[in-house]
């Protein structure tokens, strides 16, 4: 299968390239900088993509978007945010749309989201059904996959990736608290009670390729079957690191660091989500459960 991937040097889309070229798929980056080998150089802002971009391909994984937590949620950074997701995703969108029809054009789109979608939503079990939630990343949320419509209303599969916590040790959260865990100076965030619904990359990627092929459409939870508060998260990674993680991590430090808003959003807002779609799927999770998929992930 032959395969354009957008923010394929990212943590999810880097692993998901290598994971798909190893298993003998045909695998095209869609980049912004210096391309290598069968790279193609695009300019989502512009509107930039050249015509024979997609030609050939039968399916498209869109995972650029400027980073929820690289700067400080000033107005320019939220713009940028949004942005960075709707142009990118319209003009791939209505790019595919317009293939729609011929022999040599994707038929398949899977296009990044998060579970930020439902919003902050305390102690309520979420599914694909449930509806969208308040703040600024739910509004985000809605607008990116409200920019897959083209493709869809065309004839194209599109499925709509809500993402979860990727846990590993190679980047993001994970990466960021191994340190102060392993000083012995982790904790949970506040009263710990916020839901976590996680992920780990390998079964980020094992699921984004079983959605390359697997007949369904429309939102799918990307994220383990067992979520977490943050207070078992956090009690789950100190005793994996032997490590005790007691002392919670008051507000005002993240706040300061980071913004009220963006702090807030990323530690202390929480959605308690469930992968009905990719379950009913027959998708088997490597790391179905915290503490195995933590000692596998750290053992590395």
């Amino acid at each position: 299968m032959r395969v354009v991937i957008s923010g394929a040097t990212g943590l999810i889309g880097s692993a998901l390239t290598e994971h798909l070229r190893s298993t003998g798929h045909d695998v095209v980056r869609l980049v912004r900088g210096a391309p290598a080998g069968n790279d193609v150089v695009w300019d989502p802002a512009k509107g930039s993509l050249p015509d024979d971009a997609l030609v050939g391909a039968h399916a498209v994984v869109h995972l650029a978007g400027a980073g929820i937590g690289d700067h400080r949620w000033t107005d320019d950074y939220k713009r940028e945010v949004l942005d960075s997701r709707v142009l990118s995703t319209r003009l791939l969108a209505e790019r595919i749309a317009a293939m729609q029809g011929g022999r040599d054009g994707p038929t398949v789109l899977l296009s990044g989201s998060a579970v930020g979608f439902y919003g902050d939503r305390g102690d309520e079990v979420l599914d694909e059904t449930s509806p969208g939630g308040s703040g600024f990343l739910a509004d985000v949320c809605r607008e990116w996959e409200a920019a897959t419509a083209p493709a869809s209303a065309a004839g194209a599969r599109v499925v709509r990736l809500r993402t979860g916590v990727v846990l590993t040790p190679k980047g993001g959260a994970l990466k960021k608290l191994l340190p102060l865990f392993k000083l012995g100076i982790g904790g949970r965030f506040g009263k710990g009670t916020q839901w976590q619904s996680w992920i780990s990359l390998t079964d980020e990627v094992g699921a984004i390729a079983h959605l390359l092929t697997a007949d369904v459409e429309g939102p799918v939870n990307l994220t383990a079957p067992a979520p977490v508060t943050n207070a078992e998260f956090t009690r789950t990674l100190g005793s994996v690191l032997h490590r005790v993680a007691v002392v919670p991590v008051p507000k005002f430090g993240p706040s300061l660091v980071l913004g009220r808003e963006l702090a807030e959003s990323l530690l202390y807002d929480g959605q308690r989500v469930m992968p009905m779609v990719l379950a009913a799927t027959e998708y088997v999770f490597a790391h179905p459960s915290l503490e195995p998929a933590l000692r596998a992930l750290l053992s590395r």
